[in-house]
């Protein structure tokens, strides 16, 4: 495991890598996360009774724009030309809503971490907005299910060589 650390200069100091020689390719992602809460709570969210509002509805919008402003919260992550951000939610018809998000791009670097941040800020407003009744919920695990493109090629969770 002799391999050189790309995020350091000379120095041993961070930088954001330099990915102008890469070749351009389509790349997707696809990130996960729960939601673990009470059922009186799951219940209310899915018979749009929360106070605040349509809670589903404003976290897509929430997880859309997290995607698109991650290198504002991830400081090595390269600012990128989004070429698409879906978001779609499930449960387990009891007491956990489990959160997915497909982000794509074209470019030289893929959106691992566009799609990791999309669930979590969908998961963070899901629980801000039902904290008044049910302060218990956690949230997670969160992970990468699935990547596609770039030059270390496809990724799926659990498929590890």
């Amino acid at each position: 495991m002799n391999q050189r650390l790309t995020h350091f200069n000379e120095q041993q100091r961070a930088k954001m890598v330099d990915v102008s020689n890469k070749e351009e390719t389509k790349r997707t992602a696809v990130a996960k996360t729960a939601v673990m809460m009470k059922p009186e709570t799951m219940q209310r969210i899915k018979e749009g009774q929360v106070g605040k509002g349509d809670v589903l509805a404003v976290a897509q919008v929430a997880g859309i724009m997290a995607a698109k402003k991650t290198p504002e919260w991830i400081p090595m992550c390269h600012p990128l030309q989004l070429t698409g951000i879906d978001l779609s939610f499930s449960d387990n018809g009891h007491d956990t809503l489990y959160i997915e998000a497909t982000v794509k791009t074209f470019g030289v670097t893929g959106v691992e971490m566009e799609a990791l941040t999309a669930v979590s800020a969908a998961a963070l407003t899901v629980y801000d907005m039902c904290k008044a009744m049910d302060r218990d919920m956690s949230i997670g695990p969160t992970y990468l299910q699935s990547k596609q493109g770039g030059k270390s090629g496809d990724y799926i969770r659990g498929n590890s060589r």
